[in-house]
């Protein structure tokens, strides 16, 4: 799949720092740290660069991260000392979004205060969960169903706003089905919304479908606005149930 040119860091390379890095090095470019060269080699051939260093070591973070990286990931489970000086350090470096796994309610507050703007508990959090999440920063919540299938809330991209579902042909290019429409305050739910239901800034849409389909949809807002052009010209019919 097409990469959508983020640059992400991952540093701690256990179980739910490998899985999350090999998920998202299908996306976007992943730089995966760990001191274990074990773990680096094992993870080498997923990801963009895996490279082995101690976190705690500022010079040795800065020669490879900046604030060119667009999110970071601190997965360290094995040293609080670790967690805190990796977490300290990406922000001085001017890493915009941190994220940092967290042990504890007190660990988690420490992370915080230090800059952490996410604090990820991986016995509430899968690695693949919170992979779709930080790869589409619209979707509120999914239910999985079958494999690679599941049911998505997804806050209505500004490229959806003031246009019909049948002039965004969601199903036909996507491949995702609009099973509801709801508002972000929850004051109203619409089923099966018919085809002219026009996109407004505060829907959730509820999808239904693969999730690999959704973050395609999120790396093409242009593909938006060609089936838009499209369909004004060809003058689609608003009965025409395959666009939703």
């Amino acid at each position: 799949m097409k990469r959508n040119g983020r640059q992400i860091c991952v540093v701690g390379l256990g179980r739910f720092g490998a899985g999350l890095a090999r998920v998202l090095a299908r996306h976007s470019e992943v730089l995966a740290i760990d001191s274990d060269i074990a773990r680096v080699n094992s993870i080498a051939r997923d990801v963009q660069r895996a490279l082995c260093l101690d976190a705690r070591d500022f010079n040795a973070l800065a020669s490879v991260v900046s604030s060119d990286f667009d999110e970071a990931v601190v997965s360290i489970g094995d040293s609080l000392e670790a967690s805190i000086l990796c977490t300290l350090h990406l922000k001085r470096l001017g890493v915009p979004v941190i994220r940092a796994k967290a042990n504890s309610a007190d660990h988690a507050e420490i992370l915080r205060s230090i800059g952490a703007e996410h604090i990820v508990f991986p016995e509430q959090e899968t690695a693949e969960r919170l992979a779709l999440q930080m790869l589409n920063p619209n979707l509120l919540d999914f239910i999985p169903l079958a494999k690679d299938y599941s049911v998505m809330d997804l806050a209505a991209p500004g490229a959806f706003w003031g246009r019909s579902l049948i002039s965004l042909q969601i199903r036909n290019r996507f491949g995702l089905f609009v099973i509801a429409v709801k508002k972000r305050d929850g004051e109203a739910f619409e089923f099966l919304p018919g085809p002219d239901h026009v996109i407004a800034p505060d829907d959730v849409l509820v999808l239904i479908g693969r999730e690999s389909d959704i973050v395609k949809m999120r790396e093409s807002p242009e593909e938006i606005e060609k089936v838009v052009a499209r369909n004004a010209a060809a003058g689609a019919e608003p009965g025409d149930s395959k666009a939703l």
